[in-house]
């Protein structure tokens, strides 16, 4: 511990000088080698010892990581590290690789300004890295990259010299070509990964060696020596002399930039507010004494200090006892203690300036994603998620009297992870959870149970659903329940490039109204609907294609209620809705306001909608993922019967060596026990993962089945709703 108080003294000194910060993040596949190689660098300051480096897993401290050898959760840590004569402070954050918890890698991407992409030598550039580098990118994050398991390559491959620079050139190519296909404009100011300049390193992280073109010319050893050293099983000698804490930290240190360069950039792509403004100018320059603006990118519960809040400072300075606004919270919220993390510790510090990342207790009204500041501005971009929650399990409690703790403790789970959706019926009792996967609602359910203390049953997993219309329908006429207010509406499915726009948060009703128009009618849009566009919800739009009707623009607000009500819940059985366009084309309305407030706008439109729905060819669109599979060819036909055994459709078919790899596209409904399934079929000889797809209309032939369950399930009738079910007469 005492090691640990030295270190957390030096970190408080380098606070203060943001160009000698660097705020990273490990992103990588699963079993790339992430964990273990911060294991390394943790080892280099003196943080762990040498020896159980690459073995001891520091940042997988929870037992439930270790006990399943993956990455659940981002951790946190600070270490020092000394180049060039100088000392550098290095915060990290140890990122999963799984997909299910693809949801840590986005929010860590929010609190730093540059990444290590570690990629197996072996296996090279996989789904999931490609998923972690657009994250990355998305978020104005630069990369460098770690070709890790260089001796599996050497020993278990068996490949000559000049194959292993063949390989490992075709490793930085495809990384280079993913980079460049994300953003181009970046990839040629600089971005581009080079092993020439030393933005790229080569190494084995569970041997503790790594060599880069720099490091070679310090220390004689390059890609000739390596091999002998590996083939020798020499690598204790190789560690020793080319360390891989050395390697990858100076690489960090002179490619990935402090957050002085970076903040000029970055705040760009993650604050939307005015440049020129108090808070704008403060960030873009990391002013220690201006006013604070915190991102919170984590929120966790310690049993002993209460709600833990991570996240990036952008401006200001955090100490003790300040009182700080949350966006969208009325009142202000007391810093009780001020931190940072060191893996599963956290040591209190004074204060903490601009250009960190701090752990704070006391701010209890704060979510993942809120804006901490000591005066009103303009809150940070919202952080969007890659994949959408795609499977759902109803939680009830073991005993009765635990049921009060249990609507509290979901509301904290959901607090602490924002890719769940939790739905808690106060009515029936029944409390619904919806994640990114099985695992992940198996994990986020024992932790229920261990963290919390609330014994829980939970059914076996089911899959969300969305509704959506692939047909026209209306003017479909809404009556008020005092029959003085009537609404026409008119429904069609929403163009699929506009739908990509709004699931990838590219348009939103803050831009520039030109900008957005020209946006909405690339992608195929009508000019006069892109221009009368009054609000979106999800990927639902609501147009008003009206003119010059009176009382309208007050009666808005209450039109706009009962179209997302109507769309939360969807009319075929209770599913969110997407994809879909209302149109508002005529409209009455009583000329007493009396007459026209919530109880009649609402359920008029709430109906109208609902209706028209039915009336448009309705159908319902089930969750997809991507299937990557790398089997023996001998294996290939067991891999592929199983996927199309599960109504998957092949996209592409590879070979490398004797390997294929298989990219096919499965209904995650169809994949239930395809873990078990996929090794019995290929002897456990393919390696897979998923990723999310996107969601696609079911097949017409199993529609009305899979609406009856749902139903059934739900408890509501049983048979497909028909649109006179929902009109007023």
């Amino acid at each position: 511990m005492g090691k640990r108080k030295k270190i957390a003294e030096r970190v408080t000194t380098l606070m203060d000088k943001p160009e000698m910060i660097r705020n990273i993040g490990i992103v990588a596949h699963i079993d790339h080698g992430k964990t273990t190689l911060s294991d390394n660098l943790l080892a280099g300051a003196g943080m762990i010892s040498m020896d159980l480096a690459g073995r001891q897993l520091f940042m997988d401290f929870d037992e439930l990581e270790q006990a399943r050898g993956i990455t659940i959760d981002a951790a946190n840590v600070s270490m020092v590290h000394e180049f060039d004569g100088k000392e550098y402070l290095i915060n990290m954050i140890d990122t999963p690789g799984h997909v299910d918890f693809g949801g840590d890698v986005t929010r860590a991407m929010r609190a730093v300004d540059g990444a290590v992409v570690v990629v197996d030598a072996v296996e090279g550039a996989m789904p999931q890295t490609e998923t972690v580098l657009r994250q990355a990118i998305r978020e104005g994050v630069r990369p460098v990259l770690f070709v890790n398991k260089v001796d599996r390559m050497i020993n278990e491959l068996k490949v000559e010299k000049q194959e292993m620079a063949l390989r490992l050139g075709h490793v930085i190519d495809n990384i280079n070509k993913l980079i460049r296909g994300m953003d181009e404009e970046k990839y040629k100011a600089g971005w581009r990964l080079d092993a020439a300049n030393g933005s790229v390193a080569f190494g084995s992280a569970l041997y503790n060696w790594a060599i880069s073109v720099p490091q070679m010319k310090k220390t004689g050893i390059g890609f000739e020596e390596v091999f002998d050293y590996c083939k020798n099983d020499n690598m204790k000698e190789l560690a020793l002399k080319c360390p891989l804490y050395v390697a990858v930290n100076d690489m960090v240190i002179r490619f990935l930039p402090s957050p002085l360069q970076a903040q000029k950039e970055r705040v760009r792509v993650v604050w939307h507010g005015d440049w020129d403004s108090k808070v704008g100018k403060a960030m873009a320059a990391c002013d220690p004494n201006g006013p604070v603006a915190f991102m919170i990118t984590k929120v966790k519960v310690d049993p002993h200090a209460g709600e833990v809040a991570t996240g990036r400072l952008f401006s200001g300075t955090l100490e003790r006892g300040m009182e700080l606004m949350i966006s969208g919270i009325s009142n202000t919220n007391r810093i009780q203690q001020t931190g940072i993390m060191m893996g599963a510790e956290r040591v209190e510090v004074e204060r903490i300036p601009a250009g960190n990342i701090a752990a704070v207790t006391g701010l209890r009204d704060a979510i993942v994603g809120s804006t901490v500041s000591t005066e009103a501005i303009t809150p940070f971009e919202m952080i969007k998620h890659v994949s959408e929650p795609v499977m759902t399990v109803a939680i009830e409690a073991k005993n009765m009297r635990d049921l009060p703790k249990l609507v509290e403790v979901l509301r904290q789970v959901a607090k602490e992870d924002p890719t769940l959706q939790i739905n808690i019926n106060e009515e029936t009792g029944e409390h619904l959870m919806a994640g990114m996967g099985e695992l992940h609602l198996e994990i986020v359910a024992y932790r229920i149970t261990r963290d919390k203390g609330v014994e829980i049953k939970t059914t076996p997993p089911i899959v969300v659903y969305r509704e959506s219309v692939v047909g026209k329908a209306g003017p479909v006429e809404g009556k008020s329940p005092n029959h003085h207010n009537r609404f026409y509406i008119e429904f069609e499915p929403l163009e699929a490039g506009v739908v990509d726009l709004l699931r990838e948060g590219k348009v939103d009703m803050k831009m520039d109204e030109v900008q957005r128009r020209q946006m909405l009618m690339g992608e195929g849009m009508d000019k006069d609907e892109a221009r009368n566009l009054v609000n979106f919800f999800g990927t639902n739009m609501f147009i008003n294609m009206t003119k010059g009707i009176q009382y309208l623009r007050e009666t808005m607000e209450l039109i706009l209620e009962g179209f997302e009500e109507a769309i939360r819940n969807g009319p075929i059985c209770r599913e969110p809705v997407q994809g879909v366009k209302a149109k508002l084309m005529d409209v009455k309305l009583h000329e007493d306001a009396i007459h026209r407030g919530p109880a009649q706008v609402i359920p008029a439109v709430r109906q109208a909608v609902q209706a028209g729905i039915l009336l448009a060819d309705p159908t319902l669109l089930e969750p997809f993922q991507n299937v990557f599979i790398q089997v023996p060819q001998d294996q290939m036909g067991g891999a592929m019967a199983e996927i199309q055994g599960r109504r998957g459709i092949i996209l592409n078919m590879e070979t490398e060596g004797d390997m294929i790899i298989i990219k096919a596209k499965v209904p995650v409904a169809a994949m239930f026990g395809f873990a078990g399934a996929i090794r019995s079929a290929t002897e456990g000889r393919a390696m897979w993962s998923t990723e999310f797809a996107g969601f696609e209309p079911l097949p017409a032939n199993l529609l009305l089945e899979a609406v009856k369950q749902i139903r059934t399930r739900k408890g509501l009738k049983p048979d497909m709703p028909k649109p006179s079910d929902y009109l007023k007469a």
